[in-house]
């Protein structure tokens, strides 16, 4: 420390002396008693001696009151500042909420959110193969007989999927199959290579139109009439695919009636029928009845290798010796789809057979020459992108269509059961890695949410037993998975649910934000309720979720998510706003706008506007440069008498795990010898909080780091395990913090709370690694020797939680060196 510093320092903020070592020292449980008044924490302090009389009496009695209003006033700086609304013996889940904000930020992680563009790759011409992904191109399904040609594709190229066998026998026996499956999976493919084999060799063998689509509004009673022989009815022997249309809000799907009936007008026919359904609660009855069985994932890994074998042999025939053309190009294409940033681009767990075939159509036209890697990698992140579309194109339709024979009055009912599958989706892009009840929870409050925006003149109702998760699952691409939640400040088991694709969270938002603006008011409004949740779970993801959508439209997202919640008057809310100032600055494109609108506040926000300021600069990314960052944080946490001192302070020690920490030290000292009063309470605020804030509530890194595998270590005994070079300073700090008046009793109790961390409750060794870095430097000089050696014995001799004599023992002999300690025999003896 420069003799400037010392000497602008004030009485009660002593420099750190290096005052020669005793020769001898006795350690905790030997014979000299406990250290008298001149011992006890703080001894040694500038305390004027009163003399004689009254007036010194009084004057005496005055600056002890004062002391204490000093001390009482920096113990309040040291508490939660996010606490506020939870009460002082309640406070937030800091690590809870770090965790789920670096699980939220994993969703988005390399999917920029600006570099969706999916017009390219909605139709796609590569050689002969002609594939329309885009739902906008696909009109209605027609009726009519499934040409010869489409037939003779499907049997050379359908590979038959696990279970197929028995999809066939129970076809064949019953002649009715009620197919269920997600749209996209091959249940359709399924479908008709089913028809396609059982009437081959039946009555309708010889007939060119033995497999006939049905029209969707035909429906099973209809169908069951003309398979009877009625008006338009066909030859035997015919396999009939129905894919019934979506029906309307309140509309019934057949019942087991119905589907008795066109069995057996099938069977008095000898022909075939497949209806292909959506798994859901609506068509769970269908499935659960003898008819019904569920259509296994097509194997896509295989029709991959079919796909492009298929390709690359219209270009070098049909060379399968080794060492040939082909042999080459297909060695080539293993490598090629093994490649991390195809797979990456793609950034789906498993594709869906349109997907499989459009996927083999890219690699096999990059190994070809016809399209360039650029072109190959935009390729494979639009398939991401078409699903999403797929996913939201004209859901609400059919709420805007008109009864039948009624051309004034649309359906309006139902609207909850039709909205609720894309409210799970965007739930779970928003929330992917939480709990399934947190995302089932959420999804609902936004299915009320679209519902009201979709019809605001009715209170939408809201079914109490339509959830079905594991269609939830099947109609989301989505996982479950056993983890762990955050319930009150611990970890237990619980159900997690994601995506079946790192690049489907990006590209369900960018769609969402992008092509369906009216959908924005009820999503802001259910992010806004999101924010008020008081699980971190929720609410942090949600915010990192705001700040992606932000990035797409920061004019928007930032007039109705940011700066309203950040002007708040609730913590809980701010807390979300500077979370998702931060996710957007984590884009270059938008990281000179949020460090302007940051540095504005810190300078000229409403002390709410300042609060939030200093959350989000704790995070590193809202300012220029570490400097600009203290800086910032200083202007916070000095103004108006320091009343923000306490967010100043917890995020100048989230900056302390970043690689630039020993910046933020050189700035804390200089701090701690400033002439002013704010900037000393400002340091020696955040140097006590370094020693009570644990790792993993301001570690953004995974497990795995250094720090990271120290989570439940208070961070000042880390960083002197983790970052050597840093320990003297780490200590010159913290005992300015011990010797002076107004913090020595709070950094006293966190010297304590220190020394109870070496050791876990069944004795194995915990932080005792850092403290044998720390306490040497620490207590270098006689005095600091005597009141540890005080402060050990008052643990021993605590009612409610006694340390172990050997424990205290071992914490001397971390703290005082062989040299500076007598034997064991001297001090037993003593």
């Amino acid at each position: 420390m420069t003799d400037e510093a010392v000497a602008d320092r004030p009485a009660d903020v002593p420099p750190r002396r290096g005052g020669g070592r005793a020769e001898d020292g006795s350690g905790p449980g030997g014979g000299r008693g406990p250290a008298g008044a001149a011992d006890a924490p703080g001894a040694g302090g500038s305390e004027d001696a009163g003399g004689p009389g009254g007036s010194a009496d009084d004057e005496a009695a005055e600056r002890e009151k004062e002391r204490e209003r000093a001390a009482d006033r920096f113990k309040d700086l040291t508490r939660d500042p996010l606490a506020q609304e939870e009460g002082e013996e309640e406070p937030t889940d800091l690590a809870a909420a770090t965790r789920a904000r670096r699980s939220g930020q994993s969703l988005f992680s390399g999917r920029d959110l600006t570099s969706f563009d999916r017009s390219h790759i909605g139709h796609a011409h590569i050689g002969d193969l002609n594939i329309s992904l885009d739902a906008r191109r696909s009109g209605p399904l027609r009726g009519g007989p499934v040409p010869r040609e489409e037939l003779r594709r499907l049997r050379r190229t359908h590979i038959e999927p696990e279970g197929y066998v028995r999809l066939r026998r129970a076809l064949a026996a019953r002649r009715l199959l009620v197919l269920g499956g997600a749209p996209g999976t091959g249940r359709t493919c399924t479908a008709l290579a089913l028809l396609e084999e059982v009437t081959r060799d039946g009555e309708g063998a010889g007939d060119a139109e033995r497999v006939r689509r049905v029209a969707p509004e035909e429906g099973v009673g209809e169908l069951a009439r003309e398979v009877a022989g009625g008006e338009g009815g066909h030859r035997r022997g015919t396999g009939y695919l129905l894919k019934p249309a979506p029906g309307r809000p309140g509309e019934l799907p057949p019942d087991g009636m119905d589907l008795d009936q066109l069995a057996s007008a099938l069977a008095e026919q000898g022909s075939y029928a497949v209806l292909v359904v959506s798994v859901g609660s609506a068509a769970n009855p269908l499935l659960a009845g003898r008819y019904g069985q569920l259509c296994p994932p097509a194997p896509t890994r295989e029709l991959v290798d079919v796909r492009l074998r298929e390709r690359l042999e219209e270009e070098h025939g049909d060379q399968d010796g080794a060492g040939g053309p082909l042999a080459g190009l297909l060695e080539r294409a293993a490598r090629l789809r093994a490649d991390p940033e195809v797979t990456e681009a793609v950034g789906l767990d498993d594709l869906r057979p349109a997907e499989a075939e459009l996927f083999a159509s890219l690699l096999a036209g990059h190994l070809l020459g016809t399209l360039g890697r650029e072109e190959l990698l935009a390729g494979c992140r639009g398939l991401a992108a078409v699903q999403a579309y797929a996913w939201f194109a004209g859901v609400d339709r059919a709420l805007a269509a008109p009864p039948p024979g009624d051309d004034r009055t649309p359906v309006r009912s139902g609207t909850a059961a039709l909205f609720h599958p894309v409210a799970f989706r965007i739930a779970l892009a928003v929330l992917g890695g939480a709990s399934y009840s947190a995302v089932s929870a959420a999804a609902h409050l936004l299915t009320w949410e679209l519902s009201v925006q979709s019809d605001p003149d009715s209170t939408p109702a809201r079914p109490l037993f339509c959830d079905d998760p594991e269609a939830d699952l099947a109609l989301s691409r989505a996982r479950s998975a056993t983890g762990a939640v955050d319930v009150a400040g611990v970890e237990v088991a619980g159900r997690l649910v994601f995506y079946r694709g790192g690049a489907l969270p990006a590209a369900v938002l960018a769609e969402l934000w992008d092509r369906h603006f009216p959908v924005r008011a009820p999503v802001v409004r259910w992010l806004r309720l999101l924010a008020d949740d008081p699980r971190p779970q929720v609410s942090m993801r949600a915010a990192v979720a705001a700040g992606e959508l932000s990035v797409r439209d920061f004019e928007h997202g930032y007039a109705e998510l940011v700066r309203p919640l950040a002007d708040a008057p609730t913590p809980r809310r701010r807390m979300f706003a500077a979370a998702a100032l931060d996710q957007a600055a984590g884009h270059a494109s938008h990281r000179k706008a949020v460090r302007k609108v940051v540095d504005d506040w810190s300078r000229f926000g409403t002390p709410s506007l300042r609060w939030t300021a200093a959350m989000a600069l704790g995070y590193g990314r809202s300012a220029d440069s570490m400097d600009d960052t203290l800086d910032a944080l200083a202007r916070i946490g000095i103004r108006d008498d320091g009343k923000q001192a306490a967010v100043a302070s917890q995020n100048v020690v989230r900056l302390l795990t970043h690689p630039e920490s020993a910046a933020v030290l050189r700035r804390l000292a200089e701090w701690t010898a400033h002439r002013a009063e704010e900037y000393q309470d400002l340091a020696l605020v955040t140097i006590v909080r370094l020693a009570l804030t644990d790792v993993d509530e301001v570690l953004d890194d995974e497990p795995g780091t250094p720090l990271g595998d120290r989570g439940d270590w208070p961070l000042l005994v880390a960083l002197a395990a983790t970052r050597p070079e840093l320990t003297g300073r780490l200590a010159d700090l913290f005992w300015t913090a011990l010797n002076t008046t107004r913090s020595r009793d709070v950094a006293f109790d966190a010297l304590e709370t220190l020394l109870r961390s070496a050791f876990r409750k069944d004795g194995r060794p915990w932080t005792r690694e850092g403290l044998a870095a720390l306490l040497p430097a620490l207590v270098a000089e006689e005095h600091d020797r005597r009141r540890l050696d005080w402060l050990l014995r008052r643990m021993m001799r605590d009612q409610d939680r006694p340390l172990p004599e050997e424990q205290a023992r071992a914490l001397w002999r971390l703290a005082v060196p062989a040299g500076q300690r007598r034997s064991d025999e001297e001090e037993n003896h003593d």
